[in-house]
């Protein structure tokens, strides 16, 4: 088949305004989506030079395709199918700064850059001590982000207009903050000057960033038909879900020069980025901690399946609308559309997402993610969420272990924790389990027999499961 590159696809060239921390399938997926949905609605006129963040990566799969790649968007439109295909052409090139550092840092004197994004994994943005200014790059990503934003600040003489706007999307709270934390970190250590450092600080922005797209990666199991579809030898097709958002902390300032709203892109900027962040944990992530045991114990393996069953499904529609949702302080009408848009995405027939790979390390989640709701419920209606009760009823069961028809259950989570659940499991009834697993200071960080009814609503959500089996339990319990 023919090798995909711009000889064998003409695609379009756009003026290199970008500097990519990150080859991998999220930024492609995501990222590289948007900028290229931009230059064909908004008029962005912009691509990305792409550099390799650690020494070992695919930048030169990258490049041998010249930049082109296909993105593979599947997913439920309003209750529609829809798989869709298409060339991403804004990557310019890639550069691996650990055999092309010159070139690296020569880019930071081009006087169309604007804009640094990177996705560098949650343990990307750190300071490590050991860099060196002089290093051929720094190890970390804050590292060299700072070698060439000195660069730029030396070659452009301190020119104000020459500053960056820098978009982390790794999938930490407060990325923004703590990528601002180490480059001055690195500022100090490396004596790299007040003019410098002032320069930083009021030509750059560093901003707060949330990223949401599910991206299985490459296709594998579908990647010959997509060739077919293509017509090209695509070795860089990657799958994403059709949903996306990017929550952007910034001012209109910035929206104005990167005008996602203008490509009906769903990129929002807002003066605080926490509320889209605990709108996603609480409505996304609560639900898959809660829907999970339930779904499992239920004899469900996948989210999808649970959502559809009709008895599982309502379950899971009362915890997001009537438990969670009510707990978040956005518009009431965003939030159903959100909850509404996530109870679509857990439908999306194009993914497998098994309940097995969400239950992985459930008591930190659940204190995260469904303990927050459980406590804020509980203190505004003065009422127990009985469906997030259930869902921790069911993790304590999971954690029992034994089996599920012919299948072994088999808890993966910490040596503590699994070890106090057999010891609870091993001393007594559902009482003791109920008890003990609110009273673990290690899991809660505080006391929760203290919540009043907790201790009995779960005592009698557990017994139920053991006497009736979740299915039952779930199809008898009065939300």
């Amino acid at each position: 088949m023919t090798p995909l590159n711009r000889t064998t696809v003409p695609s379009k060239s756009y003026p290199e305004r970008i500097l990519q921390f990150g080859e991998g399938n999220f930024l492609r997926a995501f990222v590289d989506w948007i900028i290229s949905m931009m230059n064909e609605r908004a008029g962005f006129n912009s691509s990305a030079v792409v550099v390799q963040p650690i020494e070992t990566g695919m930048i030169h799969v990258l490049n041998a395709q010249d930049g082109l790649y296909h993105v593979n968007l599947q997913g439920l439109d309003h209750g529609r199918p829809v798989d869709v295909v298409r060339l991403i052409d804004v990557v310019s090139r890639g550069l691996n700064p650990y055999t092309q550092f010159d070139d690296f840092l020569a880019l930071a004197e081009n006087p169309d850059m604007r804009f640094v994004i990177s996705n560098t994994t949650e343990a990307g943005i750190a300071f490590r001590p050991d860099d060196k200014s002089d290093d051929r790059p720094a190890k970390s990503y804050p590292g060299k982000l700072t070698q060439w934003l000195y660069r730029r600040f030396n070659a452009f003489e301190g020119d104000p207009n020459k500053g960056m706007l820098i978009f982390p999307c790794e999938l930490i709270f407060h990325n923004g903050v703590e990528l601002k934390k180490c480059i001055e970190q690195y500022i100090d250590g490396w004596q790299l000057g007040d003019a410098f450092r002032t320069w930083f600080h009021t030509a750059c922005g560093v901003y707060c960033t949330l990223v949401d797209r599910i991206v299985p990666g490459f296709p594998k199991d579908s990647i010959e038909d997509i060739r077919k579809r293509i017509g090209v030898d695509d070795q860089l097709v990657v799958k994403g879900e059709l949903f996306h958002l990017w929550v952007i902390e910034a001012p209109q300032s910035v929206a104005t020069e990167f005008p996602a709203d203008k490509a009906g892109l769903n990129v929002l900027f807002v003066p605080n980025e926490k509320p889209y962040h605990d709108r996603k944990v609480t409505l996304l992530n609560g639900p898959h901690t809660v829907l999970s045991p339930v779904a499992y114990l239920s004899g469900l393996d996948t989210v999808r399946e649970a959502c559809e069953n009709e008895v599982v499904g309502p379950f899971v529609r009362h915890v997001m609308f009537n438990e969670l949702l009510p707990t978040l302080d956005l518009p009431k009408p965003e939030l159903e559309k959100f909850a509404a848009d996530v109870l679509e995405r857990f439908r999306n027939p194009f993914v497998k997402h098994f309940v097995t790979s969400i239950m992985l390390n459930s008591f930190p989640k659940f204190k995260t993610r469904d303990l927050p709701g459980l406590k804020l419920f509980h203190n505004r209606t003065g009422r127990l969420p009985r469906g997030i009760v259930l869902g921790l009823a069911g993790l304590c069961v999971y954690y029992r272990g034994g089996r599920r028809g012919q299948e072994p259950i088999v808890p993966n989570d910490s040596p503590e924790v699994l070890a106090l659940l057999t010891h609870l499991w091993n001393s007594g009834d559902a009482l003791t389990v109920a008890q003990g697993v609110l009273a673990a200071e290690s899991l809660w960080g505080e006391d929760l027999t203290r919540i009043p009814g907790l201790v009995a609503l779960l005592t009698d959500n557990i017994q139920s499961i053991l006497d009736n089996g979740m299915l039952e339990t779930v199809g008898l319990a009065e939300f």
